[in-house]
C-alpha cells in the first residue's frame, strides 16, 4: 500500500528555569508584565504529528509519504527523515515562513509558559493531493492528521472527490473545530482515530451518537491509554488489543502518533486489524519508554522478542515476515 500522511511538521524548543515563575510576578503589575528568564538548558526536539507518524512507519520499513508544509529551515529535519525511510518529496517549502515551532519554558514547580508559532504550517492548505498521487503512482490511503484546519478540510474533500480512501485523525485540532467541520472531516472515512476523551468530544460536537458515527465510517479506532485500543465496525464484533508490558515509563508525548504509525504499517503489510493494532501498541510502548517523539531506535530482534512475548508465537511469526 502507498500511504500518505498529512499533518503538522514542527520542532519543540524546551527550556528549564531553575526558579519559580510565581516569585517573579507582582500582583498589582500583571497588566504590564515584562519578564525575561535566564534558563539552564535548551532541548530541541523534532515533532509534529505528521512527521512523528511517518518516522515510526519509516522505522518499520513501510516508506510513508509525508505531506505538509515547512520553512527553508527544514533541511536538517528533512535529512533526518530521509535517513529514516520517509518520502519527503511532497513537503511544501515556504518562501517566507519558518517551520512551525513550540517554544516552552518550565519552572521548578513544573509550571509552563509556552508559545506555538504556526509558521509554514498555514501553507499546507495549498498542497494538492493529486500532484502527490501522480508522483508516486497513486495513493491507497491518506491519513489526514492535525494540521492547518483549512488544509484538513481541503484534503478531506479532495479524497472524497477523487475516490481516495482516507483516515480521519483530528487530534489536537478537535478543540478549535465546530460540529459542522468535524462532520465534514469524518463522514465517509475508512478509519476514524481518537482517544477516549476525543471520542466523547466528537459525539458532543457533532450531535451524532456512537452508532450514527459508526454508520458513517468504516472503522472507529479508539486508543485507551494503558489499556490498549478498541476497534469497532458497524454490524461486526469489537476488537480489543492490550498493550505490552512497559520496562519503564519516561514520557507519554508522541505515544498516539507511534500507535498510528504501527497500525498503518500493519495495514500496509496486509495483516488483519488485530495484528495491525498489536504492532501499533508495541511501537507506542517503545515511545513511552523514550524521551522525545522521534528518539527511539527500533532494533528488530528486540522488537520481535517483546512483541512475541506480549501477543504469542503465531502473531510474532506473522510480523517477523515483514521485519526480517
Amino acid at each position: 500500500m502507498r500511504i500518505a500522511v498529512t499533518g503538522s511538521i514542527a520542532t519543540d524548543h524546551l527550556m528549564t528555569f531553575p526558579g519559580r515563575f510565581a516569585d517573579q510576578l507582582v500582583a498589582d503589575q500583571l497588566h504590564t508584565v515584562s519578564l525575561s528568564f535566564l534558563v539552564d538548558n535548551l532541548d530541541v526536539r523534532r515533532g509534529g504529528v505528521g512527521a512523528n507518524i511517518c518516522f515510526g512507519m519509516g522505522q518499520l520499513g513501510t516508506r510513508p509519504i509525508l505531506v505538509g508544509a515547512a520553512g527553508s529551515d527544514f533541511d536538517e529535519y528533512r535529512a533526518w527523515l530521509d535517513r529514516h525511510g520517509v518520502d519527503t518529496e511532497s513537503v511544501r517549502i515556504s518562501e517566507v515562513l519558518h517551520t512551525a515551532r513550540f517554544v516552552c519554558t518550565t519552572d521548578a514547580d513544573h509550571n509552563q509558559i509556552g508559545s506555538f508559532y504556526t509558521g509554514a504550517m498555514s501553507e499546507a492548505r495549498q498542497i494538492e493531493l493529486k500532484s502527490v498521487a501522480d508522483r508516486v503512482g497513486g495513493l491507497d490511503l491518506v491519513l489526514i492528521g492535525a494540521d492547518d484546519p483549512e488544509a484538513m478540510l481541503r484534503h478531506t474533500e479532495e479524497c472524497r472527490s477523487r475516490g481516495i480512501p482516507f483516515a480521519s485523525d483530528f487530534s489536537q485540532q478537535i478543540a478549535r473545530m465546530n460540529g459542522d467541520e468535524i462532520r465534514i472531516l469524518l463522514d465517509g472515512a475508512t478509519y476514524l482515530f481518537s482517544n477516549e476523551y476525543e471520542k466523547g468530544l466528537i459525539e458532543s460536537k457533532t450531535g451524532w451518537t456512537d452508532e450514527e458515527i459508526l454508520g458513517r465510517v468504516g472503522h472507529r479506532v479508539t486508543t485507551l491509554g494503558s489499556r490498549g485500543v478498541r476497534i469497532e465496525r458497524a454490524g461486526e464484533g469489537v476488537i480489543e488489543v492490550g498493550c505490552p508490558e512497559e520496562d519503564f515509563k519516561v514520557d507519554p508525548t508522541g505515544v498516539g502518533d507511534a500507535f498510528r504509525a504501527g497500525f498503518l504499517s500493519g495495514l500496509s503489510w496486509g495483516v488483519g486489524l488485530e495484528r495491525a493494532a498489536q504492532v501499533g501498541c508495541m511501537l507506542a510502548t517503545l515511545v513511552i519508554e523514550t524521551l522525545g517523539t522521534q528518539e527511539y531506535t527500533l532494533r528488530r530482534a528486540h522488537f520481535m522478542e517483546r512483541f512475541t512475548k506480549a501477543y504469542g508465537h503465531d502473531a510474532g511469526a506473522e510480523v517477523q515476515t515483514f521485519l526480517s
